[in-house]
């Protein structure tokens, strides 16, 4: 399995070590709430359907930022406010992914994203979580080749 980005993997561990369902909940819930608000320089609503994630019940978009180091930001927007799966995966990964390198990004295994829930999911959500993760690859793997940040939903 590929390296995971040290931030992505400190979190993990910590995921981890919960072993409590109600306090696994209550970080997850604490994640989501720290989700920030897409700021306005990188998208306003209504949101293009080209970086909307496919297959997510929560109607979550996400944009890649190109940085002056190399390294790529990803924005959130997540439509559906009892989406808080989502939320709380958006903040996980904006925060994990900090100061990603692209290609470790790029090659991210997408059911990493489900160790931080323990197994508790639907399957219709936890397809939209793998999604996120997909597009989140695409839009890597597209910088990686093109030098620019896009919209993630090209296959």
């Amino acid at each position: 399995m590929p390296e995971v980005p040290e931030k992505l993997a400190e979190l993990l561990e910590f995921f981890d070590l919960l072993s409590d369902r109600a306090e696994r909940i209550d970080a997850l819930t604490s994640f989501a709430e720290r989700l920030e608000p897409l700021p306005e320089r990188i998208a306003r609503r209504p949101y293009p359907e080209s970086h909307r994630v496919p297959n997510c019940e929560s109607e979550v978009y996400v944009w890649a930022e190109a940085r002056e180091d190399a390294t790529l930001r990803f924005h959130f927007a997540v439509e559906t406010p009892q989406g808080i799966t989502a939320m709380a995966s958006a903040a996980i990964l904006d925060e994990g992914l900090e100061s990603a390198d692209p290609r470790d990004v790029a090659r991210l295994d997408p059911e990493l994203i489900l160790r931080f829930f323990g197994g508790e999911l639907s399957v219709r959500k936890t397809v939209g979580l793998l999604e996120m993760v997909n597009t989140i690859r695409r839009l890597a793997v597209q910088y990686l080749s093109t030098g620019q940040a896009g919209t993630g939903s090209e296959r």
